[in-house]
């Protein structure tokens, strides 16, 4: 790590985030968008409605949670219950990149504005760069890489929705598995303990048991049960530590 230059400007970073943004987990990212947009356009939205959900919910599975709860007819505080839960996952990366991300004299509403930006792909991106980007820089470095991945994937949503007529549904469905798929991935490599590999495993095998014994609960009861077992497993290997 290293301090700016004196002749760094913010806009250069700025645009360097930018171009981070044009990457692999980027190019996943997107093809997930697109079959987002299929998905909105089944549901009843209008291609302003998915637009604007694409930039102001922005976590791709938070999104999802909400179209199903529009198709099933929940209420609005059920919905953005439902919405809050999706999004509470997010809030351990929050916490892990806005320290990475501050600095002396980053003002508090930077912050909360960079983080709207969290969620997984900008923040695998971040935690894998972001070492090398000067402390000063770095809210100007996200700044680009996250509006960069958010307006670029309102635009291909617009434009997606609009030719979505044409797209064959198992693809769009296809597509739409690409972000899980992505997200364990990217989890599994950037995880620095093996608790993490340990909740992931569990919550894996957990799903379907948990999908079969109780429908309605299964992905929180796999994700209690697996994370609360995976910490039990990181505690008894440490202490089975000489």
């Amino acid at each position: 790590m290293y301090e700016a230059a004196v002749n760094d400007r913010p806009l250069d970073w700025y645009l360097k985030g930018v171009r981070a943004s044009f990457s692999l987990p980027g190019l996943i990212l997107s093809s997930a968008f697109i079959g987002f947009a299929g998905l909105a356009r089944e549901a009843g939205l209008t291609v302003y409605e998915a637009v604007f959900m694409t930039g102001v919910v922005w976590a791709l599975p938070a999104k999802v949670v909400l179209i199903g709860a529009i198709l099933g007819g929940a209420s609005l505080p059920a919905a953005a219950f439902a919405v809050t839960l999706s999004s509470i996952r997010l809030m351990p990366m929050v916490v892990s990149l806005m320290p990475e991300m501050r600095g002396r004299a980053t003002r508090p509403w930077v912050m909360y504005f960079l983080s709207h930006f969290v969620a997984v792909t900008s923040w695998v991106l971040a935690m894998h760069q972001m070492k090398t980007v000067p402390r000063n820089m770095r809210t100007s470095w996200y700044l680009g890489l996250g509006s960069t991945l958010v307006i670029a994937n309102m635009i291909l949503v617009g434009v997606v929705f609009l030719i979505a007529g044409q797209l064959p549904p198992v693809a769009s469905a296809a597509l739409l598995l690409l972000t899980p798929m992505y997200f364990l991935t990217s989890l599994w490599g950037s995880a620095r303990e093996r608790a993490g590999h340990y909740a992931m495993l569990l919550g894996l095998g957990l799903g379907p048991l948990m999908h079969i014994l109780a429908p309605s609960f299964d992905l929180l009861l796999a994700g209690l049960i697996g994370g609360g077992g995976a910490f039990a497993l990181h505690l008894l290997r440490r202490r089975a530590k000489p």
